[in-house]
């Protein structure tokens, strides 16, 4: 073999030999046995060589004189060995000086906690502290070690000896001797514990440690038990429930969850879940049941608080009445209108009224001053009186001397008694050859019109309207009347009236004639009337002139409504147009709820029901007949059927065919139309049918008596009453499928009959009650099965039969109730 350089090597090639390859001197032996599987071993001679330790003060005496040499396998001499000890030892005690100090620290970093918290705690558990330190004081508790961690100092070694020494008296080797590494000191903030809560996050002292959930929760329940910290009360609240409410919104205001809402709800057997509503009087009974006090709104509320408040007296003065003038047309109610109007010493002769504007103002000659209204066929005062505004003060009801009480006449009495309001009869026409006023009265006594010649309360004027006899006795009955009645109201209020009537013109728009019944109505107000708003743009009077102002009585046009408003609305000043619109759209919206839903008493089941439920104590009727006899025999009739609980109130009976007039009547009233023998106009019939009023018409009289007692008895409440049919008694008993079991029965008694009820009977006792569900002879459905034949009985939804059983069979009969 020869080198790179072509030299050639004495070495031998390396071989192994035959004898065992070993260590030779300074190793030591050993054998180790090692284990296969299925039971095969084998053992492996193991020979380990010492290390050579040469120390310094151990050399021999021919290492002495080569001092210079590496010293052993370290390949150091005595001069490195000493330096890198040194600076070993050097490093040893910094580390273990810094380690010291960062013990140091973090201990005081754990005290100064541990003495803020004693403090926190301090006040609060003061008493139960004292208690649990006499405690503690009294019992024998081993002192527990100290927590805190000993650290044991690092022993430094002179030399690589003493080291070794050590390792070895410790059973270790140099080698397995590992330092202990440092602790690295935190720059950083300690991370947090627990949940993150919304304080915690707020908070401005976030470098300062909070204390975890569970240390709060053991300090609650130190107090709790130590009686310190008391149960946190319950808040009660005022809660507003408007009619309909979602659960979630209730829980909202009530500050409970929904959870506990909703198995409240359960309790009360109304299963809702958390998005669905509830109605008012649910949601209160919740609220109570939680302890809170309930304030109830509902959507009407908008109109709270925009009728005025009532005056004190010293704010109210007198004001003008208020007339109506009524009658048949054709005893001179015109006449007599025109008359007055001739009165007025204002306009003269020269002048007259705005005949359009349905109401005017007449100043006599005293100064007095008396508003009249024009109501053509008395549909706008009925109007009035059906929307609850009584805006007449006195009715005149003109009847002529000649021609006597007709049918309208009668009509005006009882639209005047309906309204509650005094009535003045003005005796027209006495000029006449052929007047006789004393029938006259005679016959307003047929129709309960006392007079005050005849011992009653009502006044009568004997008055010509062509040659103008007693017109100033008529005025000034008209003023003793109006000061009987101390008409006064407070013109230094927001203004209130009422809607005589409106229209429609062409260049100005609606145009409403109010009537102001208090207040002072001004230019520029803001104004509701019913389901119209609007701003008053200008207010002209009954003589055609523009004006700024319009006190109590007076009669006026208004400019500036957004819509027509319907005569009998009322006419309110509101302080913003914001108010105005929402209680305009609040009307609205409930007129169209009540136009879908018509809800009026007008047809024959809704007032059966009605009585039958106890809402209503008297029967209002209005009759109309072919002839004189027919209505009075049905008057009679019909008021002989009232009795203490229920009786018949006849609002209007008269000769005729059903008018409009009629349907009006009925609707302010919420009477029923009875018509005998006669017919309803068509435009009564229009009328009835939109203010759904249901007319019914007769030819007999019994029926109209045994409808109305039948009306009177309850008839949607009849009576109850079991009528029995037959027996059959259970032969044998056969099971089918699907069917169940069928009864093989022998008719013993009557007759059974299918879809009829059954009784069940087991030694006399009945066990069950339910409808025959199949009835077969010869495997053929039958309707009935009479006495001595056999048939197949089946009971719905029940099994339960045997041998020997009856079954009854019977039939449940109304009878209905009569007022006898």
């Amino acid at each position: 073999m020869t080198d790179t350089d072509g030299k050639t090597s004495n070495k031998k090639p390396l071989t192994l030999s035959a004898k065992t390859l070993t260590l030779k001197k300074g190793s030591e032996g050993g054998h180790v046995r090692q284990s296969f599987t299925h039971g095969r071993s084998k053992t492996v001679t193991v020979e380990v060589k010492k290390k050579r330790i040469i120390l310094p003060n151990q050399q021999s005496e021919s290492s002495k004189s080569e001092d210079e040499k590496p010293l052993s396998s370290t390949g150091l001499t005595h001069q490195q060995i000493e330096e890198r000890l040194k600076a070993l030892h050097g490093a040893m005690k910094t580390q273990a000086e810094e380690s010291e100090r960062i013990r140091q620290e973090a201990h005081e970093e754990q005290e100064q906690e541990a003495t803020a918290e004693k403090n926190e705690e301090a006040d609060a558990s003061h008493q139960e502290e004292t208690s649990t330190d006499q405690a503690l004081f009294t019992q024998d508790v081993p002192i527990l070690p100290s927590s805190e961690p000993t650290h044991k100092k690092k022993t430094v070694y002179s030399s690589y000896t003493e080291e070794e020494d050590e390792s070895t008296r410790r059973g270790k080797s140099v080698s397995d001797t590992k330092l202990k590494v440092p602790l690295v000191k935190r720059t950083e903030p300690r991370r947090r514990s627990g949940k993150l809560t919304v304080v915690q996050a707020l908070r401005d002292d976030e470098d300062k440690p909070g204390r975890s959930l569970a240390s709060m929760r053991r300090l609650r329940e130190k107090r709790k038990m130590a009686g310190v910290e008391k149960p946190q009360q319950k808040v009660i609240r005022e809660v507003t429930i408007p009619e309909v409410i979602t659960v979630q919104e209730l829980s909202n205001r009530l500050a409970e969850r929904g959870a506990d809402v909703i198995k409240a709800l359960m309790k009360m057997g109304v299963m809702a879940t958390i998005t669905q509503s509830i109605d008012g009087d649910t949601a209160e009974l919740i609220a109570s049941e939680f302890g809170h006090t309930v304030k109830r709104v509902a959507e009407s509320d908008i109109e709270i608080g925009l009728h005025f408040k009532e005056e004190t007296l010293s704010e109210m003065a007198p004001r003008s009445p208020v007339v109506t003038v009524m009658g048949h047309v054709d005893h001179g109610k015109t006449s007599l209108l025109d008359a007055l109007r001739k009165t007025d010493v204002v306009t003269g002769e020269a002048g007259g009224i705005t005949q359009h504007i349905g109401a005017y103002q007449v100043v006599l000659s005293s100064g007095n001053k008396i508003t009249f209204i024009d109501t053509p066929g008395h549909a706008a005062f009925t109007e009035m009186r059906a929307r609850g505004a009584n805006v007449t003060d006195i009715v005149v009801l003109v009847v002529a001397a000649d021609d006597g009480v007709k049918d309208q006449t009668i009509e005006a009495i009882h639209h005047a008694k309906a309204a509650n309001v005094p009535i003045i009869i003005a005796i027209n026409k006495i000029d006449k050859p052929d007047a006789d006023p004393e029938r006259v009265r005679n016959m307003l006594m047929q129709h309960e019109i006392f007079l005050e010649k005849v011992g009653g309360d009502i006044l009568d004027v004997e008055v010509s309207a062509k040659k103008g006899t007693n017109l100033d006795k008529l005025e000034e009955t008209i003023l003793l009347q109006a000061e009987i009645l101390d008409l006064k109201a407070n013109p230094s209020r927001p203004a209130e009236g009422v809607v005589v009537e409106s229209k429609l013109e062409r260049g100005r728009g609606v145009v409403s004639t109010i009537l102001i019944q208090k207040g002072t109505l001004n230019v520029g107000d803001i104004f509701v009337a019913g389901a119209q708003y609007g701003r008053v743009r200008a207010l002209i009077d009954d003589r055609g002139n523009p004006i700024e102002t319009a006190g109590p009585s007076v009669p006026v046009e208004v400019l500036g409504f957004n819509g027509a408003p319907l005569a009998g609305d009322d006419f309110v000043v509101v302080e913003s147009e914001n108010r105005a619109r929402e209680v305009s759209e609040f009307r609205q919206r409930r007129a169209r709820e009540a136009k879908s839903a018509l809800s009026a008493r007008g047809t024959m089941e809704q007032m059966f029901s009605k009585i039958a439920a106890g809402e209503i104590r008297e029967l209002p009727l209005i009759i109309k007949s072919d002839v004189q006899g027919s209505m009075e025999a049905i008057s009679g009739s019909l008021t002989k059927l009232s009795t203490d609980e229920v009786k018949v109130n006849i609002l209007h009976s008269a000769v005729g065919e059903i008018t409009e007039s009629d349907v009006t009547l009925a609707k302010a009233s919420q009477a029923m139309i009875v018509g005998f023998n006669v017919r309803a106009n068509p435009q009564a019939r229009e009328t009835a049918r939109r203010d759904g009023i249901e007319i019914r018409y007769y030819s007999i009289i019994y029926d109209v008596v045994d409808d109305v007692k039948a009306a009177l008895g309850g008839l949607l409440a009849p009576t109850l009453r079991e009528k029995y049919l037959g027996a059959a008694t259970i032969r044998t008993v056969f099971t089918i499928s699907k069917v169940g079991k069928v009864a093989g029965c022998m008719v013993t008694e009557g007759v059974v009959k299918r879809g009829a009820k059954v009784r069940l009977l087991r030694d006399n006792i009945v066990i069950h009650v339910g409808n025959l569900k199949t009835l077969k002879r010869f495997k053929d459905e039958v309707k009935d099965v009479r006495e001595g034949y056999e048939c197949g009985m089946a009971f719905e939804n029940y099994n339960d039969i045997k041998v020997d059983d009856t079954i009854e069979c019977f039939e449940i009969e109304e009878i209905t109730r009569t007022l006898d």
